[in-house]
């Protein structure tokens, strides 16, 4: 009885660890199917073509439309500022004043010796007066007269002498009040009273800058000024132009292309193009730092996509397409000008073709996803930035250290 309850027992523990074992088979089994994930949600947006308006931009600095550097044209001590430095000055203003004693002094000397000189002009003219009657009379030689003739024009040619004295002398005192040539803006004084100053100085008084309207200049490449050129052979003048300050903000006024240089720049390679912009209440100063931006063409039939949705690897760019079939497909693409937060794509993609812009780093070669579209970003005015500056690109002409590593392109 004893043997049979052993075999009874082992009988019943062989059926439960067989039982235990297929649960625990079962159990992996279910495991296992619901390790399997499901395939990544992605957000998508279709490759849309139109024609969009082209924008180049450009670095640029400004200058005044005038600058009159102001020097001292007499020798002499300065005695008085009458301006104050920054302010708007008019034309004629005297800005300094040098000790004009001596001036003065020597335009007195100067008229003394005119009137010396005009009192013998008139001694000689009454001189040769008396003298031609008596040459009829034969009263008098002919060498008399022509003695008192010579006499006459040489006291005249002193009295021009004179007068010519006097005039530079009356100039020289004109020059010790120093005036402005033109309305503008006047710098710092870089002469102070008691300096003594003069044409010999190498170092200017201030300078005045017209600022109104401003003067822009943009150093342009050699092949974009050709373009440009090209492409608006009849009315380069009316292209309108933005300006763009250092902290971000829009000049108000419009401006316009005004002339380029006479040459290319050989060092270079860049043309510099000049560019004029109102400037009421002399907002803008010269020297400042500045971007312009122009519309230089129209470009039919531009295939975008989102900017997230563009990858750079190794230089190159790259897009994740979902095909009908929902697989992936990685394609190399040729990426031109961006626009907003859309890019330019010339080559790679088709109209219609969805293109993954959320979601990029789930994904790779022939895996199926499962696409939802994606939310518009908001749009601000269409304005296209070339890829890379065409004036002074980074270190190899690529895009900011930040985005080659195969990153997710995000908006500039």
């Amino acid at each position: 009885m004893a043997r049979k309850d052993r075999a009874e027992k082992l009988c019943c523990i062989s059926i439960l660890a067989i039982f235990g074992v297929m649960l625990v088979l079962s159990g992996c089994k279910r495991e296992q199917k619901t390790d399997i994930p499901p395939p990544p949600i992605v957000e998508v947006a279709d490759c849309v073509e139109k024609d969009i308006p082209i924008y180049s931009e450009w670095t640029a600095s400004t200058d005044g439309f005038v600058n009159a550097t102001i020097r001292a044209q007499v020798q002499g001590y300065l005695i008085k500022q009458n301006y104050r430095e920054g302010d708007f000055v008019k034309k004629g203003l005297i800005l300094f004043e040098i000790d004009p004693r001596f001036f003065r002094a020597a335009l007195e000397q100067a008229k003394g010796q005119l009137r010396q000189q005009q009192a013998r002009w008139e001694t000689a003219k009454a001189n040769l007066a008396r003298i031609k009657p008596l040459v009829e009379l034969k009263a008098v030689s002919i060498k008399d007269l022509d003695d008192a003739n010579g006499a006459e024009q040489e006291t005249h040619a002193a009295v021009l002498a004179a007068q010519a004295v006097v005039d530079k002398a009356d100039v020289d005192l004109e020059f010790t009040k120093i005036i402005s040539p033109i309305p503008g803006i006047a710098g710092i004084a870089k002469a102070q009273i008691g300096n003594l100053v003069g044409p010999g100085s190498t170092e200017e008084l201030t300078t005045v800058s017209t600022v109104d309207p401003i003067k822009v200049y943009v150093p342009m490449s050699e092949q974009e000024y050709l373009r440009i050129m090209q492409n608006n052979q009849e009315r380069p003048q009316h292209i309108p132009l933005e300006l763009i300050l250092a902290d971000g903000r829009i000049h108000p006024y419009k401006g316009a292309f005004a002339f380029a240089d006479r040459q290319v720049d050989v060092r270079t390679g860049t043309i510099k193009v000049a560019a004029l912009f109102a400037n009421r209440g002399n907002t803008v100063r010269p020297g400042q730092f500045c971007r312009v931006r122009a519309e230089t063409m129209i470009k039919k039939g531009a295939r975008l996509i989102p900017q997230r949705g563009v990858m750079e690897l190794q230089g190159g760019y790259r897009v994740a397409v979902v095909g009908p079939d929902n697989k992936v497909v990685i394609r190399t693409v040729k990426a031109a000008q961006r626009v907003d937060n859309l890019w330019v794509i010339d080559e790679g993609l088709v109209p219609g073709d969805r293109v993954i812009v959320e979601g990029l780093q789930k994904v790779k070669q022939d895996m199926v996803v499962t696409t939802k579209p994606s939310i518009p970003e908001p749009e601000s005015s269409p304005k296209i930035k070339p890829q890379t500056s065409s004036v002074a690109p980074d270190k190899g002409g690529s895009m900011p250290e930040s985005n080659k590593t195969g990153k997710r392109q995000g908006t500039p």
